[in-house]
């Protein structure tokens, strides 16, 4: 069991063993995770993202290295968000697709597409191969202010996107799209969705998750700003 002096002492925390780092080769990396019996209140979302915490299924966590601090929450400020010439392409290629909303997630056509996209591009990864069982834990167990965007185009699903409503912006917990079809830019196009849907909604933040530097996996996010980092336990603001 771990503490975090910013958070309340009757919320506990438990600390994983070292397990291999999914993001630097021959590297530990250590978690720090909140008692998963606590309920996930939209205000304890808010308050933990607000100090970097993230959330995978019904866990909320955040990586507590001994030697290594690389991993730096994000989010982007979105009223002063303004596209750059390949995201504006991006929202026009994508202008025919139409998007539903939904409290739950328990269709045959999202997991088949989370199959597909797990099994063609996530092959070396930990979540390879895809199944049943990791699809409910980690795409479809939800809290009471999860969302979960289905995007078509005619009647066909091309991408999923898990989001949290949090009282101060939209969390992207997790986007899963059609791997073959690459010259939409799923990926892409769904942060620039989510960024208008923020908007909409009056909040000012698109929470992204973990940055890390000279990443490969991570360099699209640096591509949204002006980007907000958590750095010493202060937001500061890159533009």
């Amino acid at each position: 069991m771990s503490s975090d002096p910013k958070i309340s002492t009757s919320i506990r925390l438990y600390r994983t063993t070292p397990h291999p780092c999914s993001y630097k080769d021959e590297q530990q990396s250590t978690t720090v995770f909140v008692d998963p019996e606590l309920t996930i209140t939209q205000a304890l979302n808010t308050k933990l993202s607000s100090l970097g915490y993230r959330r995978s299924g019904a866990y909320l966590y955040r990586p507590d290295c001994t030697y290594c601090d690389a991993c730096i929450s994000c989010r982007v400020q979105v009223n002063e968000f303004q596209p750059r010439r390949s995201q504006k392409k991006t929202l026009r290629l994508n202008q025919d697709l139409w998007v539903e909303e939904s409290v739950e997630l328990n269709d045959r056509e999202s997991f088949d597409l989370y199959c597909r996209y797990i099994n063609t591009r996530h092959r070396d990864g930990d979540m390879f191969p895809a199944t049943q069982e990791q699809f409910q834990a980690f795409i479809a167990t939800k809290t009471d202010d999860t969302r979960f965007y289905k995007f078509y185009a005619d009647d066909k699903l091309v991408a999923v996107s898990v989001t949290d409503i949090l009282l101060n912006g939209l969390s992207a917990v997790y986007t899963f799209f059609d791997p073959t079809a690459s010259k939409r830019s799923l990926g892409s196009y769904i942060i620039l969705w989510q960024i208008e849907k923020s908007l909409q909604l009056d909040l000012p933040y698109l929470y992204l998750g973990y940055w890390i530097n000279n990443c490969q996996k991570m360099n699209y996010k640096n591509k949204y700003r002006p980007i907000q980092l958590l750095i010493a336990g202060k937001w500061v603001l890159l533009k």
